[in-house]
């Protein structure tokens, strides 16, 4: 008698955006490099352009669309790969970055951490319309220096995923092996015509959802 593999009950299911990506990534890798535009504005497998449905999308059990930024589970540990997006204020002439807020979540989209930033210079502009960030979230957050050692511990030998990391890390006053990156802003597929594309057009491209529609949410960032 043959033996049936058995499936292993606490093995976590992929979140959603990540393996709807790499499907997604995979079929546009096996196509030919060259196509002519009428064949890819034809193709409904295509990833190129933007489309209200996403052909690929999933149904819960009540029959409704899931939402490709809404974690799958609420496993909250610090896994293997982590995902880190900031927040900035202005300081100094207001012209100058400072870190207001930092988030990070693990491979699942859960958040494992999330603070708001006391910069050590006094801000001058909230930039409230992007970063979301308030005076009053300001009042009772950590010191810049607490938030910094934090951080560091939980990035320390992990997998750094994010959107032009070189921003969020260098507002950190850290760095993180070149190797252990994996930035969606220098990612060669998500790349058009050599150029960096914004965080925004990509999750439209790929996930088929809007973000970044006034205040910044680093949470759904995170989830892209």
């Amino acid at each position: 008698m043959g033996t049936q593999q058995k499936k292993n009950p606490n093995q976590l299911q992929l979140n959603p955006n990540w393996a709807n990506l790499q499907q997604r990534l995979k079929s546009h890798s096996s196509k030919p490099s060259r196509r002519s535009k009428d064949s890819e504005s034809e193709s409904p497998t295509s990833i190129l352009g933007k489309r209200k449905e996403r052909p690929n999308a999933e149904l819960n059990d009540s029959g409704t669309l899931i939402n490709p930024l809404t974690p799958v589970n609420d496993d909250i540990s610090v896994t293997d790969a982590v995902a880190m997006d900031c927040e900035m204020v202005g300081v100094s002439q207001g012209n100058k970055s400072a870190l207001g807020r930092v988030t990070l979540v693990n491979k699942w989209g859960n958040v494992i951490y999330d603070e708001f930033v006391r910069p050590v210079e006094r801000v001058v502009d909230f930039r409230t319309q992007i970063s979301g960030i308030r005076p009053r979230d300001l009042k009772k957050a950590k010191d810049f220096r607490v938030v910094q050692k934090r951080v560091a511990e939980l990035i320390k030998g992990r997998i750094l995923v994010g959107h032009a990391l070189r921003n969020d890390l260098k507002a950190l006053l850290l760095s993180h092996p070149k190797n252990d990156i994996r930035d969606t802003s220098e990612y060669q597929p998500f790349l058009k015509e050599g150029y960096r594309r914004a965080l925004r057009h990509l999750a439209a491209e790929f996930l088929k959802v809007e973000i970044q529609n006034g205040e910044h949410c680093p949470v759904s960032d995170l989830n892209q």
